[in-house]
């Protein structure tokens, strides 16, 4: 292995390190985005999501597919000892990641006027402008990322996404606490701010915006300092690459045969990933004019079921969708966190898939598959027992008293949708990762294309319905993710003859999280009517309280459930660290099979 912090690492080892660092960064998201959605309310969060919607498509057609094209191709080239070709992709890439970034945030500042004149909201544009520049920096970063993640070291993609996270959450809260602040001084002195007169103590909308805008430059500066670590990081510390390892490696390939392949990789990738993107700001853009329509014309309807929610947050008539927008997007910090924790695991076994496909080596294929499906189903299914048990009172919790309360009711039944739907949420992405690591990555993007469609005609009339209206985009979602999943494994099992063991990957693991969300439900109903204290308008009452234990009480229970059902691995705990002392305990008591 030619790193030698790399050389211990395989597709759990490799996993852990990510799993690790991208549960800090989304414990430094959630510091930064609740107390940001509590700043900003979903008025703000509408202004933030509106500008991030424009920013991915234009990020996925800067950089995606070039990652995991760099990851492939060096670790199969590692796998081979042709260290010279490794040399020669990092080379090449660098170059062409940096123009496309260049290209990538040109593009963006140029679409942003027509983008939030198209979507009703002009007050956005102060946020797209703010996120451009970090187009450049995450397309720098990724290349060095995608090399060393084809070297099997994923220290350097841990250590610069912290730096990103902490970057974010220290001048995104700093900057939007600040403006807010500014504004409430300004408001109680003169009456106005921004040239905007305000209607008694309520801040004017255009508050809202900057402070969001604000916030995202926070997002913008976390890229630049990852980017500066990861730079420094390869210059000084180099890839472990030895002279003598380049001496005895074959000539390196023709350059034009090495981006030949690099391309052949990268565009199937990209154009799956741009084709999500691409559906998701559609989708976007098609959510919120389609909210716009519905409170438009079934104005009675929807105050009839949002009506104190909309009361609660002086939201004038013509933000409304905006409003529901935003608290929709609040949901998908928690829909999100799963998926993007357990995304390491297909980012984990892109080299060792790819490696093992070099060599023709089926049996590791077909083992890292099955740990890769069973680790996220041990993760995913009883995540969304709880969300689905608990959607509410986790809300409550986090929002009760803060400029996001009156969004509760609105993202309360959404997040218990999107809970039920964790486990396809969440296996999507590793699947995408296994095919292109085995040379197949046009298959995500024809399956992206044929559930885009779906996607897009099943939001566009479910939504339209007034009694379902953003809860239609969660039904759309879920389609859409089912279709894909459908499609590629179909190709997976055509390709490699892979076998899943539906016993320990599904049916013990949903046992398990099946007692894990009716612990969490029971035992949060009897503490409510146990635990009555506190003032309810704040979060320090007896509820909140509830809600931590019964969050427990559900990890206790499943815990207890996954051992007494023995669906643990032993092979799969052999891969951890510390993982043959783990497994002889658990031996022991037979708790694994």
């Amino acid at each position: 292995m030619a790193d030698k912090s790399a050389k211990k690492q395989n597709v759990l080892g490799g996993a852990m390190v990510l799993v690790v660092a991208t549960a800090l960064v989304k414990i430094i998201g959630a510091v930064y985005k609740i107390p940001l959605t509590g700043i900003i309310g979903s008025l703000g969060r509408g202004y933030f999501a509106s500008a991030y919607n424009i920013y991915t498509p234009i990020y996925a057609i800067s950089m995606a597919g070039l990652p995991v094209a760099v990851s492939t191709i060096v670790s199969k080239n590692v796998a081979l000892g042709k260290y010279r070709d490794v040399k020669q992709v990092m080379k090449i890439t660098f170059p062409l990641f940096l123009a496309l970034g260049i290209v990538g945030t040109g593009a963006l500042l140029l679409a942003a006027r027509p983008y939030v004149d198209s979507v009703g909201s002009p007050y956005a544009i102060f946020s797209v402008y703010a996120i451009a520049p970090s187009i450049l920096f995450c397309c720098m970063m990724s290349t060095y990322r995608g090399y060393y993640e084809g070297l099997n070291n994923m220290y350097p993609t841990a250590i610069s996404q912290v730096i990103e996270s902490i970057g974010k959450l220290v001048f995104g809260l700093v900057l939007s606490y600040g403006v807010i602040n500014y504004a409430t001084a300004e408001v109680a002195a003169n009456g106005q701010v921004f040239g905007q007169m305000a209607e008694g103590d309520a801040l004017p909308a255009i508050v809202y915006a900057v402070a969001a805008a604000a916030a995202i430059l926070g997002v913008t500066l976390g890229t630049v300092f990852g980017t500066i670590y990861t730079v420094l990081r390869h210059k000084i510390k180099k890839d472990g690459i030895s002279k003598d390892m380049l001496v005895n490696s074959p000539l390196a390939t023709r350059n034009k045969d090495t981006v030949s392949e690099i391309i052949k990789i990268a565009v199937p990738t990209a154009v799956s990933s741009l084709v999500l993107n691409i559906t998701n700001f559609i989708d976007t853009w098609m959510i919120q004019n389609r909210l716009k329509s519905v409170v438009a014309e079934s104005f009675s309807v929807i105050m009839g079921i949002y009506g104190d929610s909309i009361e609660q947050a002086s939201i004038s008539s013509d933000a409304i969708h905006t409003f529901l927008y935003g608290a929709y997007d609040t949901t998908l910090d928690f829909r999100n966190l799963i998926p993007t924790i357990m995304m390491t695991l297909g980012v984990s076994a892109i080299p060792i898939i790819s490696g093992a496909r070099a060599k023709n080596d089926g049996k590791t294929i077909n083992e890292t598959v099955n740990t890769v499906f069973r680790t996220t189903m041990l993760i995913a299914l009883p995540a969304g027992a709880g969300f689905f048990a608990l959607s509410e009172p986790i809300l409550s919790l986090l929002y009760t008293g803060t400029e996001n309360q009156s969004g509760i009711a609105v993202a309360a039944p959404v997040l218990a949708l999107y809970g039920l739907m964790m486990p396809i949420l969440t296996l999507s992405s590793p699947l995408t990762n296994i095919l292109q690591a085995i040379g197949r990555a046009d298959v995500p993007a024809k399956a992206l294309a044929i559930g885009c469609a779906f996607k897009i005609g099943l939001n566009f009339f479910l939504i339209g319905i007034p009694s379902v209206n953003i809860k239609g985009a969660v039904f759309g979602t879920a389609f859409f993710y089912l279709l894909c999943i459908f499609i590629n494994y179909f190709v997976l099992r055509k390709e490699t003859g892979v076998r899943i063991d539906i016993k320990t990957v599904l049916v013990k693991p949903f046992i398990a999280a099946v007692l894990c969300g009716v612990s969490a439900w029971g035992s949060y109903t009897l503490l409510c009517s146990v635990l009555t204290f506190g003032d309810m308008s704040s979060r320090l009452n007896g509820h909140s309280l509830a809600c931590l234990i019964s969050i427990g009480v559900a990890v206790l229970v499943y815990a207890i459930s996954a051992l007494l059902l023995k669906t643990l691995v032993k092979n799969d705990i052999l891969l951890l660290p510390k993982g043959e002392k783990i497994a002889e305990i658990l031996e022991k008591y037979k708790l694994i099979v």
